[in-house]
């Protein structure tokens, strides 16, 4: 088992089709873990494990692998690269120290690229860039810099160049060491030739070399001496100072290269070493002592007490397996630890290194492991586990809100329980899938991210648990809202274990900014109630919010208790949480509802001949154009559409081009209807 130093854990990020799955196969392949290379294409990727993966040539599920190189112990995550499975992005990005971003060298920093590498921003990740594709007509490593400057303000800083003979992607140039770096085809390109570039060469890379050199003089002082003072800087220096840049965030190492043709793979390996963080070099994990609320921290020493987060959990077999990432002391097959998020204690059964869909048992697991548990039954994803003498709770994964929904039931009705508890498991596993009884009709609503979200559950029940559900219409989740602020009295009397009680409250709703939920202000906790009292009016606060006056969830209103007072009787929780969700319900009303639907942000990519049509057929859809950005011979366009007007938009594009066009969408915000 590695030191902590030498531990990298790090994620691929990527825009579905950029070829991360398949560079993924490369680092595997050149680090001996595996003696043949799996091709998306083929379905015989290692790490695109699920037969949904293999059959659609998607990554659906973030995989977890490990391997060696430059004696420092690489634990790797393939995230997909899809919008619908962003969660599974999300709870990657929240344990990872670094992350690899592939982006195409024809297609550049597209629509996806941004949505993870802002992910990623949020977590404060260090990154490296690996372009890939530049084998393929229309590769343009520059337009790629250029896009990462311009979309993404990162600082792209080339550590290897595209070298070209006649044309043809044949080789790259290593700009620290100004050498021609080649790889054979005889063995997959597992064979590095060094050689000094060619004057010619070495003319087209002086752009890049005098970048890298600014880089590293702009990050540390001792190369910034020689650079200024015109002296040759050392490769060892140049690579501390670069790493040095890269670990605050204010550089990005590029690499060039090809997966598919094995081009420069190796390269951006010896990058992920030596220029992204190990778990010592992280500031300690800061959380809260669950017992007082007071900030605490840990640092990533095995000495230290245990701690880890919960990232994802896995139904398999009818087994429930937790995936953890450790950021302090250490666990064994065993153990009792503490899940702080609900104060139980669980008991670690089994441990396993994973590679895929694969497990290596182990008996430890280290500060900075990233490791499987078996005998977990209760915590989900986000929950904290600790030593329950030095408890901790961390920031929790963020998890977005369902947009679209399908109705389905069971071929009969005495499969309807088991269809439940089946959809249990899977929303245990995924925190985006949501599922309830509709009210009305009896039938199960599933919600999701997306069509495909949808599609990729109903086939896993088919397959994985023999139930081959029928379906209805996806539907949109809508939201409801009010237009002005209402203000109403209530007054709530009923006999109460044999005491008869009365309450008035009064309730104030009133509009608030988009995304901001149901707020609850705390002016009630200060109108002297007792504190069950006080956690019972925001009960009724939260259960009166459940639905509007339309028959939606509430959302974006801010509530405000101005008055609840026990004109008799004891202060009862249960009396002050029906008072307040009456004059809730009561008070929202006066507040003009209205009803607020899920907008898309769509991005459509589409030959310029095209153009004119796609952009009639979005205003058609009620949507609203907001920039089109050119290219050569294809146009970016960026727009915002109501959800409901995009089901089956995939055959609307194929016909209004030739099937040339393509699209991604991710939900920007709820809207007025």
């Amino acid at each position: 088992m590695a030191p902590v130093d030498r531990l990298r854990n790090i994620g691929i990020i990527a825009h579905i089709d950029a070829g991360k799955t398949t560079f993924t196969e490369r680092l595997l392949f050149y680090a001996g873990i595996t003696h043949r290379m799996g091709e998306v294409h083929d379905g015989d990727s290692q790490m695109d494990y699920l037969p949904q993966e293999r059959e659609r040539g998607i990554t659906i599920t973030a995989a977890v692998t490990q391997f060696s190189w430059l004696g420092a112990e690489i634990h790797l995550i393939d995230t997909p690269g899809h919008v619908d499975f962003t969660i599974e992005v999300e709870r990657s990005l929240r344990v990872l120290d670094g992350a690899v971003a592939v982006f195409c060298g024809v297609g550049g920093v597209e629509p996806q690229s941004e949505v993870v590498w802002r992910q990623a921003d949020r977590h404060g990740i260090p990154r490296l860039a690996f372009v890939n594709k530049l084998d393929r007509p229309g590769a343009d490593f520059d337009r790629v810099l250029g896009d990462m400057a311009r979309k993404l303000g990162a600082r792209g800083v080339p550590l290897t160049a595209p070298l070209y003979e006649d044309g043809v992607f044949t080789a790259v140039a290593d700009l620290l060491t100004m050498e021609r770096v080649s790889f054979s085809p005889e063995d997959q390109g597992a064979t590095v030739a060094r050689a000094p570039l060619a004057a010619a060469e070495a003319r087209a890379c002086a752009g890049y070399r005098e970048a890298l050199l600014e880089a590293a003089a702009d990050a540390d002082d001792q190369a910034a001496e020689k650079y200024l003072a015109g002296e040759e800087v050392p490769v060892p220096l140049l690579r501390a100072a670069l790493r040095k840049g890269t670990l605050s965030g204010r550089i990005f190492p590029v690499f060039a290269g090809s997966a598919l043709r094995n081009r420069g793979v190796q390269a951006a390996m010896d990058g992920i070493v030596f220029y992204l963080p190990s778990p010592a070099e992280g500031p300690p994990a800061r959380g809260d002592d669950p017992r007082t609320g007071v900030p605490t921290t840990r640092e990533p020493l095995p000495s230290a007490p245990f701690s880890a987060l919960v990232f994802k959990v896995v139904q398999e077999e009818g087994r429930r397996t937790v995936y953890l990432r450790l950021y302090s002391g250490k666990i064994a097959e065993g153990d009792t630890v503490q899940n702080a998020a609900t104060g139980g204690k669980e008991k670690v059964a089994r441990l396993f290194r994973m590679h895929a869909g694969k497990k290596e048992r182990i008996e430890e697991a280290r500060a900075g492991d990233i490791a499987a548990a078996r005998g977990i039954k209760t915590a989900r994803t986000g929950d904290t586990l600790c030593d329950p003498g030095a408890p901790i709770v961390y920031e929790s994964i963020e998890v977005r809100k369902p947009v679209v929904s399908v109705v389905v039931e069971p071929r009969t009705v005495r499969e309807m329980d088991r269809l439940r508890e089946v959809l249990c498991h899977m929303t245990d596993e995924d925190p985006t899938l949501s599922f309830r009884d509709d009210a009305d009709t009896g039938q199960i609503l599933l919600s999701g991210m997306g069509e495909l979200h949808l599609e990729v559950v109903l086939d896993r029940l088919a397959r994985e648990h023999g139930m081959a559900v029928r379906k209805g219409n996806p539907q949109v989740v809508y939201r409801e809202t009010v237009t002005a602020a209402g203000t109403a009295e209530s007054v709530f009397e009923r006999e109460i274990a044999e005491r008869q009680v009365k309450v008035v409250s009064v309730v104030t709703v009133s509009p608030a900014p988009r995304g901001s939920g149901v707020r609850i202000s705390d002016r009630y906790r200060l109108l002297g109630l007792p504190p069950d009292a006080a956690d019972g009016v925001e009960m009724g606060l939260r259960e009166g919010a459940f639905f509007g006056a339309l028959g939606y969830p509430v959302d974006d209103v801010t509530v405000e208790v101005s008055r609840l007072e026990f004109l008799s009787g004891v202060p009862s929780p249960m009396a002050a949480k029906v008072a307040a969700a009456k004059a809730f319900q009561e008070a929202y009303e006066k507040g003009r509802p209205f009803l607020l639907e899920p907008v898309m942000a769509v991005e459509v990519a589409v030959p310029d001949e095209f153009l004119g049509g796609v952009i009639g057929d979005v205003n058609a859809r009620r949507g609203k154009v907001t920039s089109v950005d050119r290219r050569p011979e294809w146009s970016l366009l960026s727009a915002q559409v109501p959800l409901k007007e995009m089901f089956g938009y995939v055959t609307a594009l194929r016909s209004l081009s030739q099937g040339r066009g393509n699209y991604t969408m991710k939900f920007s915000h709820y809207d007025r209807a």
